[in-house]
């Protein structure tokens, strides 16, 4: 769609920066900027559900066959799905944006009333989404409706509105994609606007330079411009890692293995495909199966694994132990499968087939203060190489659906909490958001966009060793349950890389680069120096490619830039007589002519040195 104006507001409705924000009772509440950052949460959230209505309403002017779904507010804006006979086109987008500010301008109030079961189904009769949502609203709630433009437009809704169209001070409608009703393939196809609304045009614009940024990083456009990854509908939601792809995938393993060598882990591999005996003990079976690839094979049950966690307790489970010998902790990057629905997957950072710096290490009870504190450091250590900051810890609590009993919950939560208090730092609780099987410790780091991203965690798990029946011999000569802690750091290796080609906008460090440099030639004759200045580096131990295209030179530098790679090695007659290269970076900085020994010497110390 192309850039449309920003809403424009009437004199006679001054932004809700500068004036007081009024519920849809008419009360006088704090002004925005006063308001808790809660507050301005909640209020944001209420402004953008209103905007969905106003979109919804603008839709079925200008489509009125288009049949109403759903519309809430999410993060940083919002979203209405619709079932229409086509896809919107950009054009549509803007016509649509066009009868919106016209909404806006009426400054029309919205009206909430709550009506009969009955007289609700007669109202959406015509509608089986709608009709749908109604059946499935609990007995004991309400049902509401909400309108606006003078009752012209009026939709199903639980309420929760600003007090008219005039306060949606910013809006912007910023794309159209289809989406399954319900997130199921076996549903219907709809199609879904997604949209932002602020409250101020400053605001606003300030997010979107944001979303032009990060549409620049996106990792699906740069992974595909340096020649990394692809998808294929013949295996949706599942990555085909090109040759240079290939790479940073491997060398990530290699470094998180050499802190395996330093921190005692011990690698393992275990199989993919299980019978589901091994998911009825493990509980996946009871409370993960949505989620598991599930087949028959000579007329029993099979599962992919979605973890390795149940694998790990089989391989614990073949030896009885020594206290001596604990903690044992084992490393498995085996690739996991997990169905996820097609409406949530997304480039590499939600796939269905990934691998994962998994781990489960099985201890004593008082050994569990010192293991996560190890696993903390290994942790803070890797994520600063990486150019990540700031990390938020959350401990997550238990669920309603979990296994075990509450006083395990008690020891494993108290744990983690006296870990995190020791530490010194703050940190953040989360009711309910804990593993089945055990309370965990988050980690969030903001990106160089200030989007945080979820990537290590640790978790507790007192279930899984008792379901196992694992044991091992204490000093006293007697069995006891060992503990089971479940850890990964930088998690999926797919999301990981998706994360990371964002967060450094696709420059790579030196070290992590699958090309290192690239030799440019300026002329054909130059190309037997180019190639043998790069023998010479490769057997150093670096990784370089030639250009020797019958291009221009400054094209052969763009396409290098293009491509992401560190150094561009420019050689013509006077680097031939000198036995140099003009050195340039990938940010357009020249170097000068320097000697090739001290061209080599300069990269091996960067790789060796690990620099962002």
């Amino acid at each position: 769609m192309a850039d449309s104006e920003l809403q424009e507001q009437s004199s006679n409705h001054p932004s809700l920066v500068d004036s007081r924000v009024r519920g849809n009772d008419g009360g006088r509440r704090t002004r925005f900027r006063d308001m808790s950052p809660e507050e301005q949460s909640d209020y944001r959230d209420t402004l953008r559900h209103s905007a969905a209505h106003v979109l919804a309403e603008a839709v079925l002017k200008l489509f009125p066959e288009a049949k109403l779904t759903i519309g809430p507010p999410i993060r940083d804006g919002f979203y209405y799905d619709f079932d229409v006979a086509r896809p919107f086109t950009p054009e549509d987008l803007e016509a649509i944006e066009v009868e919106m500010r016209a909404s806006i301008r009426a400054n029309s109030p919205f009206v909430e009333r709550e009506v009969s079961r009955d007289e609700a189904r007669v109202l959406v009769a015509d509608n089986r989404y709608k009709q749908e949502i109604i059946d499935g609203i609990p007995e004991d709630e309400q049902v509401t409706f909400t309108s606006h433009s003078n009752g012209a437009f009026d939709d199903l809704c639980r309420g929760g509105h600003v007090e008219s169209t005039g306060r949606i001070s910013a809006f912007k409608l910023l794309s159209a994609a289809g989406a399954y009703w319900r997130g199921s393939e076996a549903n219907p196809m709809l199609q879904r606007i997604y949209g932002t609304a602020w409250e101020s045009r400053d605001k606003q614009k300030v997010y979107l330079k944001q979303r032009e940024q990060a549409q620049q990083r996106d990792h699906r456009r740069l992974g595909a411009q340096m020649g990394l990854f692809f998808f294929d509908q013949v295996a949706p939601a599942n990555p085909f890692f090109r040759p240079k792809g290939a790479f940073v995938y491997n060398k990530l393993f290699e470094y998180v293995r050499g802190l395996y060598d330093r921190y005692g882990y011990d690698e393992v591999i275990t199989p993919q495909l299980f019978k589901t005996d091994l998911f009825k003990t493990s509980g996946h079976y009871d409370n993960y199966l949505e989620h598991m690839y599930m087949l028959e094979i000579d007329e029993q049950e099979y599962g992919m694994k979605p973890m390795n966690c149940p694998s790990h307790a089989v391989l614990y489970s073949k030896s009885l132990h020594s206290y001596r010998e604990l903690p044992i902790r084992y490393a498995d990057f085996g690739r996991l499968h997990r169905y996820e629905l097609s409406g949530v997957t997304q480039g590499l950072t939600r796939v269905r087939s990934f691998s994962q710096d998994d781990a489960h290490i099985f201890c004593t009870e008082d050994q569990i203060a010192d293991e996560v504190n190890g696993f903390i450091d290994m942790l803070n250590e890797s994520y600063e190489v990486f150019g990540f900051d700031s990390t938020r810890f959350v401990l997550s609590l238990r669920p309603e659906k979990r296994v075990g009993s509450d006083e395990q919950w008690d020891r494993a939560e108290s744990a983690l909490e006296s870990v995190l208090k020791n530490r010194g730092g703050e940190f953040e609780t989360a009711e309910g958001e804990g593993a089945f099987y055990g309370p965990k410790i988050d980690m969030f780091v903001p990106d160089a966009l200030g989007r945080e991203w979820q990537l290590g965690t640790v978790q507790i798990d007192f279930n899984q060793p008792e379901r196992f029946d694992l044991e091992y011999v204490n000093s006293e000569s007697e069995r006891e349950r060992p503990v089971m802690i479940h850890r990964a750091m930088l998690g999926s290796l797919e999301r990981f890389i998706g994360v990371l080609i964002e967060h450094l906008g696709g420059n790579l460090p030196l070290w992590l680069a699958p090309t290192q440099a690239m030799m440019v030639p300026i002329a054909d004759r130059h190309n037997d120096y180019a190639y043998a200045v790069a023998d010479r580096m490769r057997k150093a131990g670096l990784r370089v490619e030639v250009n020797d295209a019958s291009e221009r030179m400054n094209s052969k530098i763009r396409n290098a830039q293009l491509l992401k790679i560190n150094y561009m090695l420019v050689v013509g007659d006077r680097e031939i007589e000198a036995n140099s290269a003009a050195l340039r970076t990938r940010s357009g900085d020249n170097l000068g002519a320097i000697g090739i020994d001290e061209i080599i010497g300069k990269l091996g110390d960067e790789v060796a040195s690990m620099a962002l």
